[in-house]
């Protein structure tokens, strides 16, 4: 090997570890440190792999349901942990966190309208006016989706409140970052379908959307708050670069969007299609509620084995 073909070799690796230091969850800091043995470049650099065009007229049978993942469960566990980034993985919420913040990729969609009503149509976009990012209004409703505000009063040395020279007491905003063991579920709105030219059955996840708690001014949970949808399709090209925790193999991590599309979770239908618009819990409570769900979920993998006597 001569010299030329040294210092090229040479400039490859530094390079090649340069750009991987960006990479998150790649398992090299900041620093430049590998944390490991080699660098975990296949989940970060992944391309997505793109869905089959579809044609309506090869759909003979569509059916929209929305599903719950509950982060409570053991199984949905990969999605909620760890709760703060570390090296080579983190949370579904930190990714998401990242993609709105950090990479700007992904645009959140408000889930209620103006007149209070939930929506999960995408059709408010959460955008910088004129294309201003440093919008004061657009990025303190960008921050309120993932910091907690509270007013609190400025104290003196004593402990005592501070008041300006109007005699009104002066006021502090003190913010906290929301962690991902505040999010409790996650929605999914997917679609299903049958496409006779493939001759398969299909189902395409179309949005989803973390779900917290909403407390009052004591602290106690009133009601569950939708935070806010984000468009599927365009966050498998942040979900495809994050590794998900393998329990058998650390050296066989799927993404997170290997995840969703191998529907490598446990779920329950709270809502179908339905004349009324109407959500299972409207109409059924408790364990029956549960037993819709299920109805529901059979009766979608009954009809691809009915539609080939079509």
């Amino acid at each position: 090997m001569n010299i030329k073909q040294i210092i090229s070799v040479s400039f490859t690796v530094v390079a090649f570890v340069s750009a991987n230091a960006q990479l998150p969850s790649s398992g090299m800091s900041e620093s430049g440190v590998l944390d490991g043995v080699y660098v975990q470049e296949h989940v970060p650099t992944k391309r997505v792999i793109q869905y089959t065009a579809l044609r309506e007229a090869d759909i003979v049978w569509a059916k929209r349901v929305w599903r719950t993942i509950d982060l409570r469960e053991k199984k949905n566990h990969p999605l909620t942990y760890p709760t703060e980034p570390i090296s080579d993985r983190r949370s579904l919420w930190d990714v998401i966190k990242y993609g709105v913040m950090v990479e700007k990729s992904l645009t959140p969609y408000k889930a209620m309208d103006d007149f209070g009503y939930a929506n999960d149509q995408f059709d408010i976009p959460l955008v910088p006016p004129n294309g201003n990012v440093d919008d004061p209004v657009y990025q303190e409703e960008l921050n309120a989706l993932f910091f907690n505000s509270e007013t609190q009063p400025v104290l003196d040395d004593d402990g005592l409140e501070v008041y300006d020279l109007n005699g009104d007491p002066v006021d502090t905003v003190m913010t906290e970052a929301i962690t991902s063991d505040a999010i409790i579920k996650y929605y999914i709105k997917e679609d299903w379908f049958f496409d006779k030219q493939r001759g398969v059955q299909e189902r395409r996840i179309i949005g989803i959307a973390p779900v917290r708690y909403s407390l009052d001014d004591n602290g106690d949970i009133k009601a569950l708050n939708t935070m806010f949808w984000l468009y599927f399709p365009e966050c498998r090209y942040v979900f495809q670069n994050f590794f998900v925790y393998n329990s058998e193999n650390d050296a066989r991590r799927m993404s997170y969007d290997d995840l969703f599309w191998k529907q490598m979770y446990t779920s329950y239908i709270h809502k179908e299609s339905n004349v009324y618009d109407r959500k299972v819990n409207n109409t059924f409570e408790g364990v029956d509620a549960l037993l819709e769900s299920e109805k529901i979920k059979k009766e979608i993998f009954t009809l691809e084995h009915d539609l080939w006597h079509l």
